[in-house]
């Protein structure tokens, strides 16, 4: 249930990234959808090999750096669906952030 409620919670996030960003384009609910499942497999797959990759500059950097990380897995999430496209590293970085701030407020309300 929770993750189910994940993904719901990350295409509203997507969704409003679109609206309130400018270079983030989804098409439809059906692309945010896509957007928010793509973007849970990549975290699941991808992101804990480049966060041991990158961990000494993550430290170096007092853990800001997976903000970065973050966006580079927005970014890498537009390339799998059609409908979701991310010009730009600043747009990736907002649109990162708010599925962080989106997803902060449901570990906040569901823990």
């Amino acid at each position: 249930m929770r993750i189910l409620l994940k993904i719901i919670v990350g295409a509203i996030a997507v969704f409003l990234a679109s609206q309130l960003v400018t270079g983030i384009e989804v098409e439809s609910w059906k692309a945010a959808l896509f957007a928010s499942i793509a973007l849970s497999i990549i975290n699941l797959i991808v992101r804990p090999v480049i966060k041991v990759l990158t961990l000494p500059i993550t430290i170096l950097t007092l853990g800001l750096f997976s903000f970065v990380i973050n966006t580079f897995m927005f970014w890498m999430a537009s390339f799998f669906v059609d409908g979701f496209e991310v010009e730009g590293f600043v747009a990736a970085f907002l649109g990162a952030l708010i599925m962080t701030v989106a997803n902060w407020i449901l570990g906040w309300f569901t823990d």
